[in-house]
């Protein structure tokens, strides 16, 4: 006689993963489960879980690398397992950062000697980058009114309004007056003449943006530089300036490399810019490069022996992964000068088909400039029956995922919709994100408007509404409808400063 079994629940051998029992009962949201379960199964719920996100691939919100090469993955997940603060056991991982750091700071024509070497530090990504020479830029403030037998304990920094919120950060985790030149319509970035105005002497540095967040257009560098060299000689003052190059750094000296904006102008004492933008590497890297050893005072400068050897360091965190790194380097030495002009010029002659194609329907005003950052900001002619929100709702349905803000002070009023540009989009992504514009305008006109009607008159309305003294009684659905869009428009205007 044959012997047979059944299988028990736990004896999960032979079942699919859709055939076990870990598909039919939800696993603890926020607590950890009881038991262990099969490692296909915690793969498959929770790759069926991340089907739901969007395709980074069309995420036109982000300027953030979503595409790399075969050979670079590889390197990533070959040294996933490094952590990057051990340098004395992965040295060749630390020359390859020090390597990196000399080659952003000779594209930003930093005044090095033939054997010097640049100073800088690898960060997750700008916004330490930017923590750590505002902190700098304090520490030198406060030490040389120290020096001068002057208060210390009101530092402040001019930006625009249109800074990313990670300025806004360090200000108030570092306690550090944070004093904004206002927008206006037509004008989103900030004035130079108005920033040098607002300088004082307890002002650590004026930040300037090299592509704005919100159109992608460049800030006139070189104009605050000189008016600051006026005012500095005028006042007896060294306010310096600070570039804060997350999205241009990469593009400038390619795209544009007659352009003045980083260490060929004598008050620009630091430059960040993002690795995992521009510099064509997945998120999380950025880099933070400095002028001369003077420029970041030794004190911030920290020095360990516990990992094996002495390790100077100056970061915010502590542990972190070596592939950004490694990535990044392979970036540099793969596409070289070359490689990187080649790049940004396909990424803005892309711009420029995606900015023709919607000027061709007449229902769009154009925000952003063709100097800066490969991106195409627009607003709608007409806003009488829909608005830049709805549109981009509606396209989310082909996929495209596509920001809709409001502007800064003081050009709140503003609404626009943003297309960023990367390295993967191509020329028939950006015909085919045109046609599918024009589809959603169609759909939008085709539609009664969402936005406020005048009020109906009681001869003119359907049966099903009720009129009582005079007014008009909405039904609970358009009631519900009006609520859930009047929550969506307060989210959405809480949102301005951090878009990314």
């Amino acid at each position: 006689m044959v012997l047979s079994r059944a299988a028990s629940d736990t004896d999960v051998s032979v079942h699919s993963t859709f055939a076990s029992r870990y598909v039919r009962s939800s696993l603890p949201r926020y607590r950890m489960p009881e038991n262990s379960i099969p490692k296909e199964a915690a793969y498959q719920i929770i790759n069926d879980e991340l089907m739901l996100d969007g395709n980074p691939r069309l995420n036109l919100a982000s300027f953030v690398t979503t595409w790399m090469e075969p050979e670079c993955d590889k390197l990533i997940m070959a040294s996933i397992n490094k952590n990057y603060v051990d340098m004395d056991e992965y040295p060749v991982t630390t020359e390859f950062q020090n390597r990196c750091v000399n080659m952003i700071a000779h594209l930003f024509h930093a005044p090095l000697g033939e054997s010097e070497t640049a100073v800088g530090v690898g960060t997750v990504g700008s916004s330490e980058a930017i923590m750590l020479a505002g902190l700098a830029f304090k520490r030198r403030w406060q030490n040389k009114r120290k020096a001068e037998g002057k208060p210390f304990d009101k530092p402040n920094i001019i930006t625009g309004a249109n800074v990313q919120v990670c300025w806004e950060k360090f200000a108030r985790y570092f306690e550090v007056e944070l004093k904004e030149v206002k927008l206006r319509e037509g004008y989103y970035v900030m004035d130079p003449e108005q920033a040098v105005e607002m300088v004082d002497e307890n002002t650590i540095c004026v930040a300037a943006i090299l592509g704005s967040t919100l159109n992608g257009e460049f800030e006139d560098v070189k104009r605050i530089n000189d008016l600051l060299e006026e005012k500095n000689k005028q006042t007896g003052w060294e306010t310096p300036i600070h570039v804060d190059a997350a999205s241009g750094g990469f593009i400038a000296p390619f795209l544009y490399p007659e352009l003045e904006w980083d260490f060929r102008l004598p008050w620009v004492k630091s430059i960040n810019v993002s690795g995992h933008k521009y510099g064509l590497v997945y998120p999380g890297i950025g880099w933070c490069v400095w002028r001369t050893k003077e420029d970041l005072p030794d004190e911030l400068i920290f020095h360990i022996n516990y990992l094996g050897s002495d390790q100077p360091t100056f970061t915010l965190n502590f542990s972190k992964g070596s592939s950004q790194v490694i990535a990044q380097y392979y970036q540099l030495i793969r596409h070289g000068l070359e490689g990187y002009r080649n790049i940004m010029e396909n990424c803005q002659e892309n711009a420029m088909v995606v900015k023709e194609g919607l000027e061709k329907t007449g229902r769009f005003n154009i925000v952003s400039k063709d100097e800066g950052v490969p991106l195409v900001a627009f607003s709608l002619k007409d806003h009488s029956r829909h608005d830049e929100f709805e549109i981009s709702d509606m396209l989310r349905r082909f996929g495209w995922i596509v920001p809709a803000y409001t502007m800064p002070a003081d050009a709140q009023h503003v609404t626009v919709l943003r297309v960023v540009i990367r390295e993967e989009f191509s020329r028939t992504l950006a015909e085919r994100l045109v046609l599918d514009i024009d589809t959603v305008m169609a759909q939008l006109d085709a539609l009664p408007s969402k936005l406020a009607p005048p009020a109906l008159l009681p001869a003119t309305l359907p049966k099903t509404v009720v009129v009582a003294n005079g007014h008009v009684k909405k039904t609970e659905l358009e009631t519900q409808k009006s609520v859930t869009e009047a929550w969506k428009k307060f989210v959405l205007a809480k949102k301005t400063n951090g878009v990314c």
